[in-house]
């Protein structure tokens, strides 16, 4: 193994189960009654559900699912979105020795059709009569499915196999209280590596593909978390539980006691008020939101409190800065020489020395105010799912709400790489997940250049495919032998990621493999790194860079309606904003100020030409549940638009 490679960290008060159905049951024994999960209840009121509370109603649970006919190691599907609900029917399905199938409110008919054939699903949960039209309108489809329970019956009556989860959830304490004890003698034959979920990926490109994952691929994540979390912690749940990013981070919440709190995009900003949250999983999208939203705030002040804001803010950065390198923790992908480390090393402590008192001053007055309005007691939050861009990061870290960026992917159970709190690179997903191996992987030749003893400093500061191995990563692509042999080799999952380790020991993703596009000249070029940049004007909400097989690079825009409003120019729709001539002006001059060469861009990088889309992006239909790009749908949708750039426009 790998030097940077470290080892599971101690136990610490954290829980380290045997199997997922252990973890609920050691929860309950240890943190009794203490709150494990809260859903808002009426008005501002939080209803709680405590560790023992889930514990016993998925023993109950359970145990009506096996009165059902569910079979050890049988598939079980939750169409459903984050509800307490979700959580106690995850532990009941766990007590059965089942797997689960998991899917989100958004799931269309094809895919329930195509998801639950596919899986050999015989029991689904769906969470209410919108989700139950869709799975009859294809059940004839669906041969093996005998039983559907539903979690919001709405005046639906039951049916011969049709439940009520109420009803089912009674059954099972009735037969509990007679005296049924199967779900003991299914918990005691749970093996580590029995399936624990079936979870098919998002369908960015073709039919979604189950991948499997084990009760050690997840149990080997609680493990090796690296870094502590306590029972005083309060978790704020927003990402779709189904996922694997957000399901693995609430299994470590329970691990350590931590309360987890339900919250949804229209009441986020309440909550984090009235939570306080310490801690949470987030999308880089949610803090790209709060950090438009926060630069809108200031520049609608006064002069004054704007002029304050920007000697605090850039007081602050380079505080970040000096402090960072110092501790080794300024990002570094090239090796720095011994008179770069000198001058830093000057420069860091003369910074610290003049504007510690200053940093000190503006923190009390300006950003502990920015922090209040996000609760005020965040210790960090988790960011993953996608690329956090560089400013928006800086931001964070700066005024005092530590961005600790991670990555990895569904097939790894997801975490790769993390960062933490002794070990916070900005611009890196961290160090690499306890037990862990990373390669990389030439894309060309296939060379391994990184770990190498034969390469200065082992291969570091290399670009190539990041590959990985380690106990979280997947038994494979249920019932897809090919694809399975496609991504894995000897234990080695090919990410499709572009990295590299950088002279800090972290790893830094640089782009997708699959999204790289190839220039007529046959120059390669990355478009993550140009999106991310387009998307820190405040006047372009987000965008794709397209230009496979072309002579050069052009992006689909969706601007920002009210940046343009803040800036005098009233619009009601996209094709206002297109049709505007000082708003062309403005996202025009935007392009050229952002990709250029003084901002670092290659004259092949340039954005030669733009168009304006007619509606914004939406999470299930161009962007993933994780707020990715879903890029062969947008271009197979607008490709019209992508044909009438290169078709009018010269060079």
């Amino acid at each position: 193994m790998d030097p940077l490679v470290s080892q599971s960290p101690p136990p610490g008060n954290r829980i380290i189960p045997s199997n997922i159905a252990d973890l609920y049951l050691q929860a309950a024994s240890r943190y009794g009654d203490a709150p494990a999960f809260l859903r808002r209840s009426i008005g501002s009121t939080w209803e709680a559900c405590s560790f023992s509370q889930l514990a016993e109603n998925g023993k109950a649970l359970a145990t009506a699912l096996i009165s059902l006919g569910a079979a050890p190691r049988s598939h079980i599907a939750i169409l459903s979105d984050n509800r307490l609900e979700w959580i106690l029917t995850d532990c009941a399905v766990q007590f059965c020795g089942a797997a689960n199938v998991p899917r989100g409110a958004d799931i269309t008919p094809q895919e329930i059709a195509y998801i639950l054939s596919h899986a050999d699903v015989e029991i689904a949960f769906v969470e209410n009569p919108q989700i139950l039209e869709r799975l009859d309108s294809v059940r004839r489809q669906i041969r093996k499915l005998r039983e559907v329970i539903l979690i919001e019956p709405r005046n639906i009556p039951p049916s011969r196999h049709l439940h009520h989860f109420q009803d089912l959830l009674d059954r099972g304490r009735h037969l509990r209280n007679s005296g049924d004890r199967s779900i003991e003698d299914r918990i005691s034959n749970i093996h580590p590596h029995d399936l624990f979920t079936l979870i098919y990926t998002s369908g960015t490109t073709g039919k979604p593909k189950g991948v499997m994952l084990t009760h050690a691929n997840m149990v080997s994540q609680i493990r090796n978390l690296p870094f502590p979390l306590s029972r005083n912690d309060r978790a704020l749940s927003i990402l779709p539980v189904w996922h694997s990013y957000e399901r693995v981070f609430e299994m470590v919440a329970i691990s350590w006691g931590v309360a987890t709190y339900y919250t949804s995009i229209r009441t986020i900003a309440e909550d984090l008020k009235s939570v306080r949250p310490t801690i949470m999983a987030s999308a880089p999208r949610l803090w790209e939101n709060l950090y438009q939203k926060i630069l809108a705030n200031v520049r609608n002040s006064s002069p004054l409190r704007q002029a304050l804001f920007h000697l605090a803010y850039q007081t602050a950065l380079r505080i970040l800065r000096a402090r960072a390198f110092l501790r080794g923790q300024l990002l570094d992908t090239q090796g720095r020489s011994l008179f770069q480390k000198l001058h830093l090393t000057l420069l860091s402590i003369l910074t610290l020395s003049l504007l510690t008192l200053p940093h000190k001053f503006f923190d009390a007055i300006v950003l502990k105010k920015l922090r209040k309005l996000l609760g005020g007691n965040f210790r960090g939050t988790i960011s993953g799912g996608g690329a956090l861009q560089p400013h928006v990061d800086e931001f964070f870290n700066a005024i005092g709400i530590p961005v600790l960026e991670g990555y990895g992917m569904t097939e790894t159970s997801p975490v790769l790489a993390v960062r933490t709190w002794e070990n916070l690179v900005i611009g890196t997903v961290g160090p690499f997940y306890p037990e862990t191996e990373i390669r990389i992987v030439d894309i060309n030749s296939g060379e391994i250049l990184y770990p190498n003893p034969r390469l200065p400093h082992r291969g570091l500061g290399k670009r190539g495919i990041i590959h990985a191995r380690g106990p979280q990563v997947m038994q494979g692509y249920y019932k897809n032998p090919n694809a399975t042999a496609e991504v894995l080799k000897d234990g080695w999952m090919n990410t499709g990621d572009i990295g590299m380790v950088t002279f800090n020991g972290c790893l830094k993703i640089l782009g997708r493999c699959k999204d790289t596009i190839v220039l007529l000249s046959g120059e390669n070029v990355e478009p993550v790194p140009i999106e991310s940049r387009l998307v820190e004007s405040p006047f372009i909400e987000n965008c794709i860079v397209v230009g496979q097989d072309q002579k050069f690079l052009s992006a689909l825009i969706v601007p920002s309606l009210d940046a343009f409003r803040n800036a005098g120019i009233e619009a009601n729709s996209h094709s206002e904003i297109a049709s505007l001539s000082k708003a062309r002006d403005i996202i025009n001059a935007e392009i050229r100020r952002l990709i250029s060469p003084q901002a670092g861009f290659k004259p092949h990088e340039r954005i030669s030409d733009w168009r304006i889309l007619p509606k914004p992006f939406e999470v299930g239909d161009e962007l993933t549940p994780t707020f990715k790009l879903r890029r062969h749908i947008i271009t197979e949708r607008y490709a019209n638009l992508i044909n009438d750039i290169y078709r009018n426009t010269e060079i």
